[in-house]
């Protein structure tokens, strides 16, 4: 039976350990999408992909079990609640301008780029892609030098043999991949959640660990309804908040001047 992946994380050893690995499990868990496998490795699999003892793994697991997210049966092993999820994603549909323009007016240092593993989580947008190139960068306010937000987009390979990554330190992605590279963007899915910083977000943000963040997941689709880029990007939470507009449904369905169903226009961070 093929099992659940959880998120890698970097444990800060001056904070209890269990309370961290049961915070990161219990993200993936809630982040995971519908086709992930609900089996979850055994205690001894996961102790070590934590890096944590055996102990501490139960601990945690016991934990996850009391919020009700797992069940753990005797020679079975543990699974995951298949109602353990999120509810339905708040999705904004908006324009590609929109989209560049909010990305405008802030100072982005690449931290580096390179190939990497596709997450179990994402395999769905890359398939028969078992790797794609990574790039990450944090962005900070222009006028305080405070960090905003650091973001990490994986490319698909074809896209990125023709991305100059010294470009991302002048122009959004979403920019570059329009207007240097020339992708045809066709839409671009944006869904945000509430997480909390792990020891790498609080150590480029420069925040509290654990403290509060919005994760921003956009998957941008060519005109060939293929994934180019999916963007995973991760802001303060004292310095962001979403705003949706909401318009009104037109009269006649098929004008195709207004929004119907559920979608709504925003502003997508990318």
């Amino acid at each position: 039976m093929t099992l659940f992946a959880p998120d890698s994380v970097e444990l800060n050893r001056k904070l209890p350990l269990w309370y961290q690995v049961s915070q990161s499990l219990r993200a993936s868990i809630l982040g995971r999408s519908p086709q992930a496998p609900l089996r979850l490795p055994t205690e001894d699999a996961l102790a070590e992909h934590y890096g944590v003892s055996v102990l501490t793994m139960r601990q945690a697991l016991k934990e996850l079990e009391g919020e009700g997210l797992i069940t753990r049966h005797r020679r079975r092993g543990t699974f995951i609640e298949p109602a353990a999820r999120r509810g339905r994603a708040v999705r904004l549909l908006g324009s590609v301008d929109t989209i560049v323009a909010q990305q405008s007016g802030e100072d982005t240092t690449l931290l580096g780029h390179g190939p990497a593993p596709v997450p179990a989580e994402l395999a769905e947008h890359f398939p028969g892609v078992p790797q794609a190139v990574s790039y990450r960068r944090v962005r900070r306010d222009r006028a305080t030098g405070e960090p905003t937000n650091w973001a990490e987009n994986l490319i698909h390979p074809d896209i990125a043999a023709r991305i100059d990554p010294a470009a991302l330190e002048r122009m959004p992605m979403t920019k570059l991949l329009r207007d240097e590279v020339g992708v045809r963007i066709s839409r671009i899915t944006d869904t945000v959640e509430a997480r909390l910083a792990d020891p790498e977000t609080a150590r480029l943000l420069q925040v509290p660990l654990l403290s509060p963040i919005l994760h921003y997941t956009g998957v941008t689709f060519d005109t060939r309804d293929r994934v180019v880029d999916v963007a995973r990007i991760h802001y303060r939470g004292d310095r962001f908040s979403f705003s949706v507009t909401v318009e009104n449904v037109t009269d006649d369905p098929d004008d195709g001047d207004g929004i119907t169903g559920d979608e709504a226009t925003g502003q997508g961070p990318g």
